[in-house]
């Protein structure tokens, strides 16, 4: 296998938001052995540089399921595939007329910034963040955005993103990647599977040579994408059904180190 992708959150992440030190080594000794290492995730750009630090090599990262490739080393998008201001107005329409309780935030300039409606519920941590601020729904669609973020209220996370994504249909990509019943909203076409099928081209490597991890229904296209996909132990139902393998352990006990270690004979 030439290139190894990771998903973070659930994958190669821990609860405490640190990656294991057993993690960062094998992914050290990886990349000093020539293979190519690709982050692959559904947080936005402002969330990557606490785990692009720990890691330590230099790693571009696929965000927002597929919608920005970005160069944490060099601050800069390298490929950028966004809704449009008129798709995302269009979809935001057909949802609120479908739920009408609907609320919705993007990521704008693949996750730099968020932009919300004032009821939708963001995160401790962002709250006061300069990044992160409320819009009225007329502003937040006046832009292209990397996601549409899509709540309303308590939802089973399956159910609520089939719903969005039937009303989509033909529009964009709809799926999940948390138990909080957020749907994450994408152009039609892209996916995290779109994104590291050019990441993988550029460095003249096939899907085949590509070995892929993830957990939530949101890695499932890059997962059937590669090579081998691998689910994590802790991975969603659909996601170890659809995997060609499934790690040892899960995230907590570095399941993507123990893999990499006996697949690469570490």
């Amino acid at each position: 296998m030439k290139l190894v992708a990771s998903d973070l959150d659930g994958t190669l992440v821990r609860r405490d938001r640190n990656v294991s030190p057993r993690t960062i080594a094998t992914f050290q000794r990886l990349h000093a052995a020539g293979v190519i290492v690709v982050l692959v995730t559904g947080r936005p750009i402002r969330w990557i540089a606490p785990v692009h630090s720990q890691l330590g090599i230099p790693a571009l990262a696929i965000c927002a399921n597929g919608a920005a490739t970005y160069d944490p080393a060099t601050d800069t998008i390298v490929h950028s595939s966004p809704l449009e201001a008129s798709v995302l107005a269009e979809a935001c329409t057909r949802l609120r007329a479908e739920v009408p309780e609907v609320v919705f935030a993007v990521e704008r300039d693949g996750g730099r910034q968020m932009r919300h409606e004032p009821g939708f519920p963001v995160g401790p941590w962002e709250a006061d963040h300069d990044s992160v601020a409320p819009l009225p729904l007329a502003d937040i669609v006046t832009r292209p955005a990397a996601k549409l973020l899509v709540r309303a209220g308590v939802q089973s996370p399956d159910e609520f993103t089939a719903r969005v994504g039937a009303c989509l249909t033909g529009l964009a990509e709809a799926t999940n990647s948390s138990s909080s019943g957020m749907v994450e909203v994408s152009a039609a076409g892209v996916t995290k599977a779109s994104a590291l099928a050019l990441v993988a081209r550029s460095h003249s490597v096939t899907a085949a040579d590509v070995v892929a991890f993830g957990d939530m229904p949101n890695d499932l296209p890059m997962l059937t994408w590669a090579g081998r996909g691998v689910a994590m132990a802790n991975a969603h139902p659909a996601v170890r059904a659809a995997a060609s393998d499934v790690t040892k352990h899960t995230n907590e006990d570095d399941g993507v180190a123990e893999y990499l270690e006996r697949l690469y004979g570490l």
